[in-house]
């Protein structure tokens, strides 16, 4: 992949992300604070963007979105490959999804 390649789709995930985060917040905003782990303010302003701003945000060169699981029980539960496996695979994702929905509420 070039570098060239490597920007257009950065823009391509930036915009796709904006118009998705925009559509969250506008039919359920608090939905979409927990589901986007973003904060009220950044609910907002996102919300209340124009076409325009979106596109001219999303040309920028830095990816928008960011990974929310940043540690390796997380990963582990999602990905289930952890040693003490658990056989139930949705019981695993409804544990990571509390742990990531605690580590969301702390920030706020």
């Amino acid at each position: 992949m070039t570098n060239e390649q490597m920007l257009n789709e950065i823009r391509e995930a930036n915009m796709t992300y904006l118009m998705l985060a925009q559509n969250l917040i506008r039919q359920d905003k608090s939905e979409a604070l927990f589901r986007l782990g973003m904060s009220e303010e950044s609910a907002d302003l996102i919300g209340a963007l124009s076409p325009a701003q979106i596109m001219k945000i999303a040309s920028g060169n830095m990816l928008l979105c960011r990974f929310r699981v940043d540690d390796d029980v997380v990963w582990n539960l999602l990905t289930n490959h952890s040693v003490t496996k658990v056989d139930n695979d949705a019981t695993t994702k409804l544990h990571a999804s509390i742990l990531m929905s605690g580590r969301f509420a702390e920030t706020m």
